[in-house]
């Protein structure tokens, strides 16, 4: 198996660094509002990555994201909305946790910014010790990384570091390219918002709190460390320095999702053309909503039109459609897939390509439903299945294609269409198919019978 290494900036293959196990930790999210679609397409891209891993490859996976719920954004919204921030942060994570569950995306290991205080104050500890890291002259806790005495500084992004934009020297940083570790309590700021440490009351910068919980959750070293591409700098590149700075081998491969665009621009609150994620689940159900995240490579942008979802629920439903109707005439005879199929996704998890394997098997499976080949019909059932299972599309909780009650609606408008053309009655027939379309279904009549999908 293959991917991109975006550190190395090359096609590496993937060998774990302990047999049959791989660690991978994905940046999460800081809760301080509601999710956006961005944090879906990360959530999307690396699950995959996962279930590729475990069912492609049998390795025992253990996937981590962090949740980052002490940050100076929290406390400005917690401020302003009149709440505990420790009450805004359980909130806000509760709304992430409930889309990335509807998604499928889930993940079993979510450590905690504010349960990992103690192993901050260590590895800062130690980044002082080897002389990377000082504590502020001005009377405050503040204490920076040096980012001068780490000569690979800039090795993730490949930059030299006279060459970076830096933050404005203040609060006692020596250099403008010196980054946070520690960041001293500040004059009304709540009590609960910072902790005692060897340098004095306050609160982990944004990046040491990813240093601390890899160790914590996977140790020195662990084989990908994943993220949206707007993390690569400088989150990430901090990361890594202060990481191998202390001494710790970090992260063995890095993997970065691109972003999501509007109708080709990049999506932003100045240009007014963001998408929120309850318009992307008024548009299409969970799994329609999966099925775009993952419809574009996880290394390309993903664009939002106003026809994303309704190509993506038709696509989706599709696939659905034939796993109803295979499953009225077979049973599922082999969970094999299809190799194209297995060289797409151990090609740099060409998602793309392996929904076009996935589509080009549904299409050999409508074939041999009209056929009548039983045995063909099981073949690409069970490949279809056993593919919608390392993506993630959960065929049988699709609420707007399997619901019993909405079935037995559709079907009933069909034998009543079919009756009104038998009728010879060709103007009710086609009141019953506009109302058909009404409900966003496509009929086809085939060998005999007629079939339906889902077409927005």
């Amino acid at each position: 198996m293959k991917f991109f290494d975006s550190k190395q900036q090359a096609v590496v293959d993937f060998v774990p660094l302990k047999p049959g196990k791989v660690g991978i930790y994905v940046c999460g999210p800081t809760v301080q509002s509601a999710p956006h679609v961005g944090h879906l397409r990360s959530a999307v891209a690396f699950d995959i990555v996962a279930r590729w891993l475990r069912i492609g490859h049998g390795y025992e996976v253990k996937l981590v994201r962090n949740v980052t719920d002490i940050d100076d954004k929290i406390l400005v919204n917690a401020q302003n909305l009149g709440k505990d921030w420790r009450e805004l942060a359980v909130e806000v994570e509760a709304g992430f946790n409930q889309v990335y569950d509807s998604l499928g995306a889930g993940v079993a290991h979510s450590p905690h910014a504010t349960e990992h205080i103690g192993g901050m104050i260590g590895v800062i500890e130690r980044l002082i010790e080897r002389g990377h890291a000082y504590q502020a002259e001005n009377g405050t806790a503040n204490v920076f990384f040096d980012t001068a005495s780490h000569p690979a500084y800039g090795e993730l992004t490949n930059q030299k570091l006279e060459n970076m934009e830096g933050e404005a020297i203040g609060g006692g940083r020596r250099a403008a390219h010196d980054f946070a570790l520690w960041k001293s309590a500040k004059p009304g700021e709540p009590e609960t918002a910072s902790w005692d440490s060897p340098w004095g009351k306050g609160r982990p910068g944004w990046h040491i709190e990813c240093s601390a919980m890899t160790l914590a959750e996977l140790g020195e070293a662990f084989d990908i460390h994943g993220g949206g591409l707007d993390l690569r700098f400088p989150h990430h590149e901090n990361e890594l320095a202060q990481s191998r700075a202390a001494g710790f081998e970090f992260a063995n491969h890095w993997m970065h999702n691109g972003l999501v665009t509007v109708s080709g621009q990049k999506m932003s609150k100045s240009l007014g053309n963001g998408v929120s994620v309850e318009e992307l689940f008024e548009l299409g159900n969970p799994a329609a909503v999966r099925y775009w995240l993952a419809s574009a490579h996880y290394r390309s942008s993903l664009d939002y039109s106003p026809t994303s979802l309704a190509e993506a629920v038709s696509a989706l439903g599709r696939i659905v459609n034939f796993v109803r109707r295979a499953s009225e005439v077979a049973e599922v005879s082999v969970t094999e897939m299809p190799h194209e199929f297995v060289e797409a996704m151990d090609s740099d998890f060409s998602v793309p390509v392996a929904l076009g394997v996935l589509h080009d098997t549904v299409r050999v499976g409508n074939s041999a439903l009209d056929a009548g080949d039983k045995d063909a019909v099981a073949a690409a059932l069970g490949s279809v299945v056993r593919m919608a299972d390392v993506l993630g599309l959960d065929l049988t909780s699709n609420e707007k294609v399997a619901t019993a009650e909405t079935i037995e609606l559709i079907e009933g408008l069909i034998a009543k269409r079919n009756q009104a053309r038998a009728d010879k009655d060709y103007a009710q027939a086609d009141l019953v198919r506009a109302e058909l379309t009404a409900m966003g279904i496509t009929i086809e009549d085939q060998a005999g019978k007629t079939v339906w999908m889902w077409s927005n």
